[in-house]
């Protein structure tokens, strides 16, 4: 169990890392995207979201701690090695937790290296073509002092923070919707849907399991299948988070 020391730290550090710019960028004139994303993660967002997304030709973005595959939590049961492997080969992005999942905020830089080493030698170990590109902090808790650090190893991490990616964004702390049946109503979804595109912005959208009854962490296929029609309602591409950045990259070359 956290400390109330603990727990507080790593609520100033998050506040703080939001207005702390690691790696920022200028998000204009740039196509409006769509991103969903899965943390953990869960076997059903393997065997049931991965195929949704799949169904309208689009890939997702899985972050993953090598600690927890196969493993049964209070919530779900953990994807299992073939279910990585199986997410790679059918074109969705493997991406980076923390290898055991602790928070950034509680580790120093040397740990925070080890458990990224330990997951990137764990995950190419299942599938040697896995390049971790991108990460997303544990919790949603990022850390002032391990954002530069994180910003040293990869392209973006992703938070928590709920909001459309516009303007100067910061590609460490990277804003997320949730894509949680707790959090998100079908008002809610017209809402971020209306922003993304009033803004031309990027919309991440985060969840964990995909079940006909979630955890509180989690969306049912409803609520899943209304984002990814919402998407194709506005002609919005639905992109993994190592796409988006790969097309933001061509427009800035075009602009150039």
């Amino acid at each position: 169990m956290r400390t109330d020391w603990s727990s507080f730290k790593a609520r100033v550090s998050n506040r703080l890392s939001r207005h702390f710019l690691a790696t920022p960028l200028a998000w204009s004139g740039k196509e409006p995207m769509v991103s969903l994303t899965f943390d953990d993660i869960p076997d059903s967002a393997a065997r049931v979201g991965a195929p949704m997304l799949e169904e309208y030709g689009a890939r997702g973005t899985f972050y993953v701690s090598g600690s927890l595959l196969g493993q049964r939590s209070d919530h779900w049961r953990g994807a299992d090695a073939d279910d990585i492997i199986a997410l790679r080969a059918d074109g969705h992005e493997i991406a980076c937790h923390t290898y055991s999942h602790r928070l950034t905020s509680d580790l120093d830089a040397a740990a925070l290296a080890e458990e990224i080493e330990l997951n990137r030698r764990f995950l190419e170990g299942l599938d040697s073509s896995i390049r971790l590109e991108n990460f997303a902090h544990p919790y949603g808790v990022a850390s002032v002092t391990r954002k530069s650090q994180l910003a040293g190893t990869f392209r973006s991490s992703r938070s928590i923070l709920p909001g459309v990616n516009h303007g100067n964004i910061d590609l460490q702390f990277l804003r997320a919707t949730p894509l949680v049946n707790q959090h998100l109503d079908d008002a809610g979804i017209e809402c971020v849907f209306d922003e993304t595109i009033k803004t031309g912005g990027w919309l991440i959208f985060y969840s964990h399991d995909v079940a006909a009854t979630p955890s509180p962490y989690g969306c049912t296929p409803r609520l899943m299948r209304r984002v990814l029609d919402a998407a194709v309602q506005r002609k919005l591409p639905i992109v993994s988070v190592a796409e988006a950045l790969r097309r933001a990259d061509s427009a800035e070359i075009r602009a150039a």
